[in-house]
C-alpha cells in the first residue's frame, strides 16, 4: 500500500492518513510512505485511494506525549520518519506504555530524531542573519538565507515573529520560505541563496561585535565548533574573522596577561577609603587580633560587596553572648552589630528583662551584609549554607576568647552556626541545650521577625514572648551565678 503525502513535515496530514490505515488494519510492514519528490516503488501495491475514508470516531488512544514527539520527529530529514511514526502508532494500540521503554529500538530512534530537530531549530534562532533590502516604497525589509539540516522552518518561524514583531522580514530556505508582514506569518516555496543580498551595512557591525566579545583566554576550538558548527559559518558574517581570531588567540591572551588593570576592584577602593586594614597575625591569639584578621576576611564572596566586616561587640570576657544572623544595612555602614531597627527591638527587650547590653557580647553568625540592590535600596538576603560555614571560623574564635557560659541564638541562621546543623526554632525555643564545650544554648526568634509581622495584635503577642525569652535568659544566668541578682556581669578583661 502506497501513501503519498503532500508536505514534508505536516503532522496533521500524516495523522489523517495514519488513521485511515489503522481503520483498514494495514500493518506497518505493508505501507510505503511517499513524501513530495519521492517516486513510487516499482513493485508497490495499491495507492491510498483504496483505503476507506477516515472515520470521525477514534480508532484508538495514544499518550499525549506521542503527539508532541511526533510533531517534532516529522520535521526530521530521515526519509523513514513517516514509517517510524506509523510503526510506533501501530504498536501503541497494543502497548500504551511503549514510550516508557527507553531500550526499545523504535523509541530510541524517535528520541534521537526529536533531539536533532530541536537542536536544529535552536541553531536557527541563533544563526539567522537578516540583511536589509528596500522595497519600491523605500520601506525597510529584511531577508535571510538559512540552510537547516531538517525541515524546521515552520516550527521556528513563530519565534522570529515574536522576537522581531515590528519588522517586515523573510527567511528563505531551500525547501520553504517564511514571511512576516508585521501582523501575520505566511509560508511560501523555498528559494536559493542568490535570492538574498550578499551583504549590507550590518555585516561590518556583526564582525566588529564578534571580535569585541571574543575572549582568547577562554578559547576551546572543539567546544566552539560544537556550539557553532562549521556548516553554518558560510552564512554568518562574523565567521570571516573566526580563523584569524583563533590563530592570534595565544598572542592576545599573553597581551591580556601583561596588560595592567585599568582600575582596582570596587572592594579595594572602598577599603582604601577607610584607611586600609592593619596586618594581623596569621593565627589570632586574642579577641582583638581576631577582630583585625576578620576585617580583611575573604573566606566567602560576601566581602566583595559589603562595606566592611561587622565583628562582634562587647567585653573581651562576658558570661552572656547573643548571636544574630548577619549585619543589616545600617550595621554594614556603622560597622557595629544590632544598631538598626532590629537592634532597637533587641535593646528594648533587654531593658524590659533587666539585662544591661553594655556587659554582654553581641555578634552575628555571618560578618558581612548580604543584600540585593533595588534602586537606591539594599534589600536583605538570607545567607546560604556555605556562607554560614565560612563564617563559623570567626564565631568559633569569638566563643573561644569571650568564653560565655550562656549563648542565645536568635533565628535559624544563628542556630545553624552554633550547632553546625539546621534545626527549627519552634522545636528548640525555650529549652536550655547543653553544648559539648560546657556552654548552655538558648534559642529564640530574631528581632527582625517581630518587625515583619503585619498583624499588630499578633506582633504585640510575639514581642511579649521575646521579652519572656529574655527574662528566661536572666533567670538562667542568675542560676549559674548561684542566685545573685547583679547579673549578667562582665568577667575580668
Amino acid at each position: 500500500m502506497e501513501v503519498r503525502l503532500g508536505a514534508l513535515n505536516d503532522f496533521a496530514e500524516w495523522r489523517g492518513q495514519a488513521r485511515r490505515l489503522l481503520l483498514a488494519a494495514v500493518s506497518p510492514d505493508d505501507v510505503t510512505w511517499l513524501p513530495p519528490g519521492r517516486d513510487s516503488d516499482l513493485f508497490a501495491g495499491a495507492g491510498d485511494e483504496a483505503l476507506p475514508a477516515a472515520a470521525s470516531r477514534a480508532v484508538g488512544t495514544v499518550p499525549r506525549r506521542f503527539i508532541e514527539l511526533g510533531e517534532a520527529a516529522i520535521c526530521h530529514a530521515d526519509p523513514e520518519r513517516f514509517a517510524l511514526l506509523y510503526r510506533l502508532l501501530w504498536r501503541l494500540q497494543r502497548n500504551g506504555d511503549l514510550l516508557e521503554l527507553r531500550s526499545d529500538s523504535d523509541v530510541g530512534k524517535l528520541d534521537r530524531r526529536v533531539s536533532a530537530v530541536r537542536r536544529d531549530a535552536h541553531k536557527m534562532t541563533a544563526f539567522v542573519r537578516f540583511r536589509e533590502i528596500a522595497d519600491g516604497a523605500g520601506a525597510a525589509r529584511f531577508l535571510s538565507w538559512f540552510e537547516p539540516e531538517h525541515y524546521t522552518l515552520e516550527r521556528t518561524a513563530p519565534f522570529f515573529a515574536r522576537r522581531f514583531a515590528g519588522m517586515h522580514w523573510g527567511i528563505i530556505t531551500p525547501y520553504r520560505s517564511a514571511f512576516w508582514d508585521g501582523a501575520a506569518l505566511s509560508f511560501g516555496p523555498g528559494g536559493e541563496k542568490a535570492d538574498v543580498p550578499a551583504e549590507d551595512a550590518m555585516e561590518a557591525v556583526w564582525r566588529a561585535y564578534y571580535a569585541a566579545i571574543f575572549n582568547p583566554a577562554r578559547l576551546k576550538v572543539a567546544m566552539m565548533k560544537s556550539e557553532m558548527p562549521v556548516k553554518y559559518w558560510r552564512n554568518l558574517p562574523e565567521a570571516e574573522v573566526i580563523p584569524s581570531l583563533i590563530r592570534n588567540a595565544k598572542q592576545r591572551e599573553q597581551e591580556m596577561i601583561e596588560q595592567l588593570a585599568s582600575q582596582p576592584p570596587a572592594r579595594h577602593v572602598r577599603q582604601s577609603g577607610r584607611g586600609g586594614v592593619e596586618p594581623a597575625p596569621e593565627v589570632p591569639q586574642t579577641l582583638e587580633e581576631a577582630r583585625l584578621a576578620a576585617a580583611g576576611c575573604t573566606r566567602c564572596p560576601l566581602h566583595e560587596m559589603a562595606t566592611q566586616t561587622v565583628f562582634g561587640e562587647g567585653p573581651a570576657r562576658a558570661r552572656l553572648m547573643f548571636v544574630g544572623e548577619q549585619p543589616g544595612d545600617q550595621e554594614d555602614l556603622a560597622g557595629k552589630p544590632f544598631v538598626g531597627p532590629a537592634g532597637q527591638v533587641f535593646d528594648a527587650a533587654l531593658a524590659a528583662a533587666g539585662i544591661d547590653r553594655d556587659i554582654v557580647y553581641v555578634t552575628n553568625a555571618v560578618k558581612h551584609f548580604k543584600f540585593e540592590p533595588r534602586g537606591k535600596r539594599r534589600i536583605h538576603q538570607k545567607p546560604n549554607g556555605s556562607e554560614i560555614s565560612a563564617c563559623r571560623f570567626w564565631l568559633g574564635l569569638e566563643r573561644r576568647f569571650v568564653a560565655p557560659g550562656l549563648i542565645v541564638a536568635m533565628g535559624a541562621t544563628a542556630v545553624t552556626a552554633v550547632l553546625g546543623r539546621a534545626s527549627s526554632i519552634s522545636s528548640l525555643r525555650g529549652n536550655p541545650i547543653p553544648l559539648e564545650d560546657g556552654t548552655t544554648l538558648l534559642v529564640t526568634v530574631h528581632p527582625s521577625y517581630l518587625l515583619r509581622l503585619p498583624d499588630r495584635a499578633q506582633a504585640a503577642i510575639e514581642r511579649e514572648r521575646f521579652v519572656e525569652d529574655m527574662r528566661m535568659v536572666r533567670g538562667l544566668l542568675e542560676g549559674m551565678a548561684g542566685g545573685a541578682t547583679d547579673v549578667p556581669v562582665a568577667g575580668p578583661e
